[in-house]
């Protein structure tokens, strides 16, 4: 079985102050949930803070993204070692904003993913295509190279660790959501190439999250997908009562 995860990812919002005020009235919300995992991506200025006021809670925090090396003259960057000495235990990478704006590039998810894996954070490799590729029927073709690409390299025996999330680029932030057949048909895709390069049982226990305008309203349609295994969720997490809602009505 593979337990749902449903995380936050907070983009660029929320000051420390704003974190912490957000954690005193989720975390209430959700202390007897169980049936999901529960994950928060704040911005890296608030990171620590809600590293500590999540502990010993049922929920967890990481990073927005990383550098691939443990240190270096990279202005700006933060390295995974950086991370492991706050306790963060998880990083999401390549994210398609981080693909666009920071010229991310899939050879550079592929070296956070090994550096990730190497220092024990659980890493969410996000994948999606454009509107663009989508209406010139290219969904597959661009599903299948990013996680070919993103796995290049990657030893089987670590798949436990990985998740992934499909985030459609046309649907981030957008209002516009895929229908649960259309993500459902999308992770399935994903779960086959990650079968064909890190093996079926690999596939078979691999999280696929769907992102891309998860709302209190639709999540438990999504959820009721085979395929999905929870979800990334932008713009609704930033408000405690609705994620709230969204990690409660995913288990619906």
């Amino acid at each position: 079985m593979r337990k749902p995860l449903i995380a936050a990812n907070w983009k660029m919002y929320k000051t420390p102050k704003e974190s912490l005020a957000f954690l005193s009235e989720f975390l209430p919300e959700v202390k007897d949930h169980t049936a999901s995992e529960i994950a928060i991506f704040p911005t890296m200025s608030s990171l620590g803070y809600v590293i500590e006021a999540t502990k010993g809670t049922n929920v967890t925090a990481g990073a927005q993204t990383m550098h691939w090396l443990n240190e270096g003259p990279y202005t700006g960057q933060t390295s995974p070692t950086m991370l492991e000495s706050i306790g963060c235990t998880r990083v999401l990478l390549g994210h398609s904003e981080r693909r666009i704006y920071a010229h991310e590039t899939d050879d550079m998810v592929n070296l956070k993913l090994k550096a990730a894996l190497e220092h024990d954070l659980v890493p969410v490799v996000c994948v999606g295509e454009t509107q663009e590729k989508r209406e010139s029927g290219l969904t597959e073709a661009v599903l299948r190279w990013q996680i070919a690409c993103a796995l290049n390299g990657i030893a089987g025996s670590l798949c436990s660790q990985m998740v992934i999330a499909y985030e459609p680029v046309w649907a981030i932030g957008t209002g516009s959501v895929a229908t649960p057949e259309q993500a459902n048909d999308a992770h399935a895709i994903i779960r086959r190439e990650v079968a064909v390069h890190l093996g079926e049982a690999c596939a078979s226990r691999m999280r696929i999250l769907y992102g891309g305008s998860v709302k209190p309203d639709n999540v438990a349609s999504l959820m009721t997908q085979p395929e999905i295994d929870g979800a990334l969720v932008g713009g609704a997490s930033l408000k405690a009562k609705s994620f709230a809602e969204i990690v409660q009505n995913a288990s619906a």
